[in-house]
């Protein structure tokens, strides 16, 4: 089938023809934290329905948002991944996490729940108080694990990603899930978090203590 347009001639409406569609985004969402079967995806998109998943990945293959490849042995069948041109919507989907956080209020008893959908709120409020420390860090929430990755990466590498991060981590933070929603929704700072201590930081490298500084120059200062 033909690709639905707006048939306007603006870098906008080209976006919306290749992503605006119904699950799009939120497909490319959970890329970003790497390739993915077609069930871990269906598995992540509580709502979709077979055929859905099936077309709009269709589509974003089409349109170079993503791409199919062979798992190596010992897996088994394909995966989908972001293309660059996938990736670079990050900054795009931190964006619209940031811009949308104050429109989260209460979870209605219907809404589905998975911790790493806080990866990109987070990581906008965190990224600021790592300075120029480079590193990955666990998050851990009532609802789950995941890792963030601060700073620049080779290309290719994910952003976040579902459980701890496999090769270990520099830095680990738990947190409530009021405290999360505070940050997600921009009511609450990083810095405050750190300070009233619901939000606490463990690990002994360079991006933990660069964290844990904040908090104790916020205290000094407000002393």
């Amino acid at each position: 089938m033909p690709r639905r347009s707006y048939d306007q001639y603006c870098a906008i409406a080209r976006t919306l023809d290749t992503v605006g569609d119904r699950w799009s985004l939120l497909i490319v969402r959970e890329l970003l934290a790497g390739p993915l079967r077609y069930t871990d995806l269906f598995t992540d998109l509580p709502g979709i329905s077979t055929d859905v998943l099936a077309s709009r990945l269709r589509d974003l293959e089409r349109d170079g948002v993503v791409s199919r490849r062979r798992l190596p042995p010992p897996g088994t069948g394909s995966a989908y991944e972001l293309t660059e041109r996938g990736g670079a919507l990050l900054p795009v989907l931190g964006a619209l996490a940031v811009w949308g956080g104050p429109s989260l209020g209460a979870s209605a008893p219907t809404d589905a729940v998975r911790a790493h959908w806080f990866a990109l709120p987070l990581l906008a409020r965190l990224a600021p108080l790592a300075g120029d420390e480079r590193g990955v860090m666990d998050v851990t929430l009532p609802d789950g694990t995941f890792h963030l990755r601060l700073g620049d990466a080779p290309p290719g590498t994910p952003v976040c990603g579902r459980g701890p991060s496999p090769t270990g981590s520099d830095a680990s933070l738990t947190l409530d899930t009021a405290t999360c929603l505070s940050l997600a929704d921009g009511t609450l700072t990083a810095t405050d978090a750190l300070t009233a201590g619901t939000l606490t930081v463990t690990g002994e490298g360079p991006l933990a203590e660069s964290l844990r500084k904040h908090a104790t120059t916020a205290t000094a200062v407000r002393n």
